[in-house]
């Protein structure tokens, strides 16, 4: 295919990861991330918009299941961020295409973070996460080039948009995804609402995560 290799000399596509169990469909906001599979032109027309040249890997896994939520959200970390002491959460991966929001070239994809929230022009943002546009996560393309192999990054904007390595590449980052131990929800906020019989694995389990982060961030600020 030409595009670049890792550091071992063959890329890793993510062939072994079964999608179907991978990604998680069943919120309705996962279709806000969700485009059909991409053709040849439309990675190039999205490459050329962009001016990088995505990773193979990234490339290979979007033809399989183009964006969305994926069930596996953590990324450990070795050095704390305004979400957590010791790791970032992703909330969707954006689409190749720019039909939907949440795609590389829609309407909240790679190009409104640089111009809107004013993040670092260093390469694509493909992944947000649940802090709502306050932490992201991107192809850091500075040290390559545009036709290079990105490393993967988490900008950290309550942090003066700090950079910090998350993984070498997009395949070494998809596989350092672990469940978000924060999801784990005891009693009553992990099945229903006391007294409603609502549902709140999803949505509300998402809040309750963003309330943790917010008691973080204040007890680092004392």
């Amino acid at each position: 295919s030409g595009r670049a290799a890792d550091s071992a000399g063959e890329v890793d596509l993510l062939a072994d990861i079964d999608t179907t169990s991978w990604w998680d469909d069943s919120e309705d906001w996962h279709r806000e991330y969700v485009e059909a599979a991409p053709t040849d032109g439309l990675i190039a027309s999205v490459e050329s918009d962009l001016g990088f040249r995505l990773p193979a890997s990234y490339v290979a896994f979007m033809r399989r299941h183009n964006g969305g939520l994926p069930r596996l959200t953590c990324c450990p970390m070795a050095t704390p961020t305004s979400w957590g002491e010791d790791h970032a959460v992703v909330a969707g991966f954006f689409a190749i295409g720019r039909s939907v929001p949440k795609s590389l070239c829609g309407t909240s994809g790679s190009k409104f973070w640089i111009s809107s929230w004013g993040y670092p022009a260093l390469g694509v943002y493909f992944a947000d996460c649940p802090s709502s546009g306050h932490d992201m996560i991107a192809m850091d393309y500075r040290h390559v080039g545009p036709d290079g192999e990105p490393q993967i990054v988490h900008v950290d904007q309550e942090s003066d948009y700090e950079i910090t390595v998350l993984a070498p590449n997009f395949a070494a980052f998809v596989r350092a995804l672990r469940e978000d131990p924060d999801d784990r929800l005891p009693g009553a906020e992990a099945g229903v609402l006391a007294g409603g019989g609502i549902p709140v694995a999803g949505a509300v389990s998402r809040i309750f995560t963003v309330l943790r982060r917010r008691r973080r961030t204040k007890r680092r600020e004392r």
